[in-house]
C-alpha cells in the first residue's frame, strides 16, 4: 500500500530479501549514554539475523553486546527519486559458540579492516520494518 506520503510499508520477506542485496548497513546504538551510528559490513545469516565481523577489542563490541540496537540499511537512486530504507531491531550478542563462530567464517561477513582478534555479533532479528519510495515527480 502506497500511503500519501509516497512511501510503502515493506513486509518482512520484502525486507530480508532487500537487505541481502547491500553490503554496508549502520548500527545505531548508545555510547556513553548518547546516541552512535557506525557504518559496517555484513551478511544475512540463515535464521534472519544479522552478523557483523569485527575486533574483540573494538568499543562497538563493548557497546552492544547483551543489549538492543538497531541495525539500518538502504538503496537510494537519487535521479529516479526511489529507494527503500529496512531496520532491524533486536539484542546484539558476541558469536561465543566454537562450532557456529568455524560456520561463520567460512559462511559469514569478511570485515573489511584487517584484523587479528576477530569476532562476529548477531543482532536478532526480532522486528524487521521497511518502506519503499517509488518515483515521485518532481515538485511543482
Amino acid at each position: 500500500m502506497i500511503h500519501s506520503d509516497g512511501f510503502r510499508s515493506l513486509d518482512r520477506q520484502e525486507c530480508l530479501r532487500l537487505l541481502a542485496k547491500v553490503p554496508v548497513g549502520r548500527v545505531v546504538y548508545t555510547r556513553q549514554a548518547l546516541p552512535a551510528v557506525l557504518p559496517v559490513n555484513f551478511a544475512l545469516d540463515t535464521d534472519a539475523s544479522v552478523v557483523l565481523c569485527t575486533s574483540a577489542a573494538s568499543d562497538l563490541v563493548r557497546a552492544i553486546d547483551g543489549v538492543v540496537v538497531a541495525f539500518e540499511a538502504d538503496d537510494f537512486d537519487a535521479g529516479s527519486r526511489s529507494g527503500w530504507s529496512v531496520v532491524v531491531t533486536g539484542r546484539a550478542a558476541v558469536v561465543t559458540d566454537p562450532a557456529e563462530h568455524e560456520r561463520l567464517l567460512r559462511t559469514g561477513p569478511r570485515s573489511w579492516m584487517p584484523m587479528h582478534d576477530g569476532v562476529f555479533v548477531r543482532v536478532e532479528a526480532e522486528m524487521v520494518t521497511g518502506r519503499e519510495l517509488t518515483g515521485l515527480s518532481e515538485p511543482g
